[in-house]
């Protein structure tokens, strides 16, 4: 079957069955032949009779038929031809060639049972009507065959000869689909026919019926089959979002699209002159086809709001959303000189750094080695669709009223970028252990699929599937972490590249702000409209060319990965839910967070998948982290070096015995308090089981499942105090009192004495006493339920005690000193 579609409003051909090839067509019975003058088959007539001598023939095979019941066929027999696309389309044309061996009156043997009928149902009603039909001429005995032109039972028509001739009949109604049934009650006596290259027609109307707005209701419901026209003024803040086949904004008229709220059109989209179309950050434009067109001589607008800032030197990652906007409009807010696009040509990682003091090490810290992937883009220069820019909100925002979270709206003019848009990404083969990094961004006014994305343009080959140039890993910028002198990077002070939320095949993180990619309705993950996030050129994808040590490549973004869901728009993040749980995935999955008393925000995920091994992965399964200056929590993979924010486990190692490894470093001399929790399980075996974190250090075991755990830590790395297991180790096990004040008390006497009482008949065998950077700086040893200790030559401050009882258990509790 070959589809052809035109978008004028001329006839096109919708169908086409030529038999040239098998398919495209089913029959009652399997085909037959006697290789004489007895068949019912697809034949080049190499294998029916060879007398046969059929002019004007339109390839080398057609369907022939003759003398059914000459092999035992039950007749009538039947051909078909189902389900053939017709929506839009009216105007219906049935067109075929037909030929009879037989060419003179004197050799006609078409007798008075004898037709072949065509007839049609649209919309699979199961009542087929006329289409053509084809009788001998009413005679009893041997006439030629003619076209039947009232279907009365009597040819009284065109006469069918041995050369094809063309047949056209219109098809009466329109729908959605078509199906052909061609009827052959052709009985023994040389009866034949011959049929080719049957196609049918039709005019397209991607838009059959027509719903106008007046300003107060509507001239019939719009959908996404009819054409809708604004008169005048339309506010989804306060009337429904709505479909339409194509929609034009009439001159003086305004359409808003506000916060949560949409409108989707199949094709084209019209603005005329002194119109106006605004979208507001929250909202979405989505057009379906990707050949539809964006025509505007009025104005069309997009406002996107930045997530909370909390300090000016903040960025945040932007994409145009609309075509041709430049810099000085797009980003017209923006500090002139922190505007900035990223040359992933010139990115090269061969060696890391140590301390951003200019020395090097084996190994790779995320960082270009000279500093010239990054550049500062004017603010002439044109926001190409797809491309990522970074940008810094001017400093003087931060210093009218108000305070922090600062929001700032930015306002983008311009035709909708709309349908398929490519955008070149690179890598240097020069060294092949660096991730290559890309700068892109959701080019549409409308929120994208990330799984689409990553089906589309990722080189993978395990749930999703794709054959594209990227490693399946998305990165999203969410500032938390201050930049430090000691961060590794090219300027005096850097960002740490821990801050980034992550999205995989394993699932995603929350980036330092504690925000993580939206979710939406699908179960799928959103990227917001013009939202601009780093991705990965594949070492394993064969590049398009090559040019030097530098290989390129394609992504793709397309009107099929944009989403109408109302959630996937909120805004460039939303706050992550704490400890939400869900049975109804298949993969078992468990977020932990990292927080501190100071703002630290960290989180990692463990995720048990398919296609996933107990090694490293790669970024689509398997995704690192290159903290900095500041506070890092991350999984270990055995025999790996790398830390690890996202790690994907094999299924089958997910029981009672599993051990997550679990790496923790902090740089932060000042006495901080850290908490350790659940963000979110998911999976029946991750809520159907106890999670315990073990502390090696401190050789206790804490049930996470029922309460975070606090500690305190001097600096450095640390890559095996901290343990997830599933199964309670008894001789390391805790309870955890913060949530029972009653149970255990800690009293302050004076600026010396401390009392501390176990609220039970147990006795208190030893008092350890830490401070915030983990050192012990007293310990006890108790023979009653309450004992009293001085605690001298202390600061005022918040501190740990760690308590054993007489019946084996250890208490651990947050103090503060006053």
């Amino acid at each position: 079957m070959l589809l052809a579609f035109d978008f004028g409003f001329g006839q096109s051909k919708i169908a086409e069955v030529t038999f040239e090839s098998p398919g495209g067509y089913i029959t009652n019975i399997p085909e037959f032949t006697d290789f004489s003058a007895d068949y019912f088959i697809r034949t080049d007539g190499t294998n029916i009779s060879t007398s046969f001598n059929l002019l004007n023939a339109q390839g080398s095979y057609y369907f022939g038929a003759e003398d059914l019941d000459g092999e035992g066929a039950s007749l009538p027999v039947r051909l078909f031809i189902n389900d053939i696309n017709i929506t839009n389309y009216s105007s219906l044309e049935f067109r075929v060639h037909l030929a009879e061996n037989d060419s003179s009156d004197s050799n006609e043997d078409w007798d008075r049972p004898d037709y072949v009928h065509f007839n049609y149902d649209i919309n699979n009603t199961g009542t087929f009507s006329n289409l053509l039909w084809l009788e001998n001429d009413g005679s009893t005995f041997n006439t030629p065959a003619f076209i039947d032109t009232n279907f009365d039972g009597t040819g009284d028509g065109t006469e069918i000869t041995n050369t094809f001739t063309q047949f056209t009949q219109n098809i009466l109604g329109t729908g959605d689909l078509l199906d052909l049934e061609i009827i052959f009650n052709l009985d023994s006596g040389d009866e034949d026919l011959a049929i080719d290259n049957i196609e049918i027609w039709g005019v397209f109307s991607p838009c059959p019926t027509t719903a106008t707005w007046n300003g107060s209701s509507w001239s019939s419901a719009p959908d996404l089959t009819t054409e809708v026209i604004l008169n005048d003024d339309y506010d989804t803040n306060s009337l429904p979002s709505f479909q339409a086949c194509s929609l034009t904004v009439s001159s003086g008229s305004t359409l808003t699209i506000g916060d949560g709220t949409f409108v989707e059109v199949e094709n084209d989209l019209t603005v005329e002159a002194s119109a106006f179309l605004y979208v507001a950050s929250q909202g979405a434009f989505v057009q379906n086809n990707d050949a539809g067109l964006v025509t505007s001589s009025g104005t069309i607008e997009v406002t996107k709001t930045t997530a909370p800032l909390n300090n000016w030197y903040e960025y945040t990652y932007w994409s145009s959303p609309v075509a041709n906007a430049d810099i000085d409009n797009g980003l017209s807010d923006a500090k002139s000189d922190r505007r900035y696009s990223f040359n992933a040509q010139n990115f090269l990682d061969a060696a890391a750094e140590t301390n951003n003091n200019n020395a090097t090490v084996a190994g790779q810290d995320d960082i270009d080695d000279n500093g010239d992937d990054w550049f500062n883009v004017n603010g002439t220069t044109v926001m190409q669709p797809g491309v990522g820019y970074a940008a810094m909100h001017d400093p003087a925002g931060f210093a009218g009223p108000g305070g922090p979270s600062y929001e700032f709206s930015y306002t983008f003019e311009g035709d909708f970028n709309n349908g398929e848009i490519t955008v070149p990404v690179y890598r240097n083969d020069s060294e092949l252990k660096d991730i290559n990094w890309n700068f892109v961004g959701n080019p549409y006014p409308s929120a994208i699929d990330a799984d689409a994305f990553l089906a589309a343009n990722a080189n993978l080959a395990t749930d999703i599937a794709g054959t594209g140039y990227l490693d399946g890993a998305i990165f999203l910028w969410s500032q938390n972490t201050a930049p430090a002198s000691t961060t590794n990077g090219n300027e005096p002070l850097n960002f740490s590249n821990d801050d980034y939320a992550i999205i995989n095949l394993s699932g995603e993180t929350a980036g330092g702000d504690g925000t993580t990619a939206v979710v939406l309705a699908s179960g799928n993950r959103a990227i917001p409209s013009g939202q601009g996030f780093f991705v990965s050129f594949s070492n394993g994808a064969t590049p398009l060319s090559t040019s030097g040590d530098i290989a390129q490549g394609e992504i793709t973004f397309n009107n099929a990965m944009r989403v109408t869901d109302i959630t996937g728009n909120n805004e460039f993040f939303r706050t992550a839910n704490s400890k939400n749980t869900s049975n109804t995935a298949v993969n078992n999955k468990l977020w932990v967070n990292l927080t501190s008393n100071n703002g630290i925000y960290n989180q990692i995920l463990i995720a048990y998948l398919n296609g996933a091994t107990s090694g490293d992965d790669g970024l689509s399964i398997d995704a690192n982290k290159h903290p900095g200056e500041g506070v890092a929590l991350y999984s270990i993979i055995e025999d790996s070096n790398k830390k690890f924010a996202i790690q994907g486990k094999p299924v089958e190692s997910i029981n009672e015995d599993e051990i997550i490894n679990l790496g923790f470093n902090t740089y932060i001399t000042a006495e901080t308090l850290y908490t350790l929790s659940i963000a979110q399980l998911q999976g029946n075996f991750m809520n159907s089981n106890n999670v315990y974190l073990k502390d090696n250090l401190l050789n206790v075991s804490h049930n996470l499942s029922e309460g975070d755990y606090s500690f305190t830590s001097e600096t450095g790395e640390f890559t095996d105090r901290f343990q997830i297991v599933f199964k309670e180790d008894s001789t390391l096990s805790v309870t955890d009192m913060t949530s029972n004040e009653s149970a255990f008390q800690i009293i302050q006497r004076d600026s010396d004495r401390v009392t501390f009482k176990t609220g039970t008949s147990a006795t208190l065998k030893s008092i350890a006493i830490y401070d915030l950077f983990g050192r012990k700086v007293y310990q006890f040893k108790g023979e009653n339920s309450s004992e009293t200790f001085n605690i001298p030559n202390i600061k005022t401050g918040i501190y740990l005690a760690k308590a054993e009882l007489s019946t084996g258990v250890i208490i651990t509790k947050k103090a503060i000193k006053r």
